[in-house]
C-alpha cells in the first residue's frame, strides 16, 4: 500500500533529468520518472511536480546580465522542463497539466490553487511550472510555495545526491549521510538541502520533506511508501 499520503509535491532536479548528459534530457531516466509517478496515481495519489531548470541555465552563475533577467531565463528553462516532461508522462499512460504563474499562450495554463485541486481531484498530475513568477526565488522556493499552497501531505525531493549530509559530499569523502533530521536543525547548521528561503517556508508552515537520489531504482515509488532510502526531513 502507499503511504499515508493523499497529496505529494515532487521536486525533480533538473541535472538529474539529463542523466551523464549533464544538460537536455535523458529520456529514459525521464521515463523511468513516469511509470514511478503513473504507479503513484494508479494507488490514488494525487501528484504535483515542479522541475528545476540546471539542465539548461544556471542564472547565479553569470555576473554580466541583470539577476531578474537571468531568473527569467530560468523561468523558461523549467516551462520547457514541464512541458517535455508532462509529455513524456502521458507517453506512459497519464494525464497531465501545466500550470504557470505568468501567461504562456496556449502552452500552458495560468496557475491558480482552485485549478490546481480541480485538477487534482480528476486525476491529473499537476506541473508547476515557471517558478514563483518572480525573480530571486528558486525552484525550491516555488516547491516549497505550491506544495505548502495546495495542501500536500509532504515534499519527495528527487536529488542527484542521495540524501542530506553534514557537509558536500564531493568534497569531503567522509561527509556523514543523516537518516533523520529536524527542519530546525537544517536551518541551524546551515545544511544546503534546499535554499534558505524554501528553509524558512518549510519550518514556518511545518512542511515535511523526503530528499532521496532520483537514480535509484523505485526512489519514487519507496519515498511514497514511507521507505526511507535517502533523509527523511521532519517538522
Amino acid at each position: 500500500i502507499m503511504g499515508n499520503y493523499k497529496r505529494v509535491l515532487l521536486k525533480l532536479s533538473g541535472e538529474a533529468l539529463a542523466g551523464d548528459k549533464k544538460t537536455g534530457f535523458d529520456e529514459e531516466t525521464c521515463i523511468r520518472v513516469a511509470k514511478q509517478v503513473k504507479e503513484l496515481a494508479d494507488n490514488g495519489i494525487q501528484v504535483g511536480v515542479v522541475i528545476g531548470g540546471g539542465n539548461f541555465w544556471r542564472g547565479r552563475t553569470g555576473n554580466t546580465i541583470d539577476r531578474t533577467k537571468a531568473d527569467q531565463i530560468g523561468m523558461l528553462a523549467t516551462v520547457m522542463n514541464c512541458i517535455y516532461v508532462s509529455d513524456i508522462f502521458r507517453y506512459v499512460g497519464m494525464k497531465t497539466s501545466i500550470l504557470t504563474p505568468f501567461e504562456c499562450g496556449n502552452m500552458t495554463k495560468l496557475y491558480s490553487k482552485d485549478r490546481a485541486l480541480k485538477y487534482f481531484e480528476k486525476g491529473i498530475v499537476v506541473f508547476f511550472a515557471g517558478g514563483t513568477g518572480h525573480p530571486y526565488f528558486s525552484t525550491d522556493t516555488g516547491a516549497v510555495l505550491r506544495a505548502v499552497e495546495t495542501e500536500a501531505d509532504t515534499i519527495l525531493l528527487a536529488k542527484a545526491i542521495d540524501g542530506v549530509y553534514d557537509s558536500d559530499p564531493k568534497d569531503n569523502p567522509s561527509a556523514k549521510k543523516y537518516d533523520e533530521i529536524s527542519i530546525e536543525e537544517v536551518l541551524d547548521k546551515k545544511l544546503a538541502v534546499i535554499d534558505l528561503t524554501a528553509t524558512i517556508m518549510c519550518y514556518e508552515n511545518k512542511m515535511p520533506m523526503q530528499v532521496f537520489g532520483l537514480n535509484k531504482e523505485n526512489s519514487i515509488i519507496d519515498a511514497a511508501n514511507g521507505i526511507n532510502n535517502g533523509t527523511r526531513v521532519t517538522v
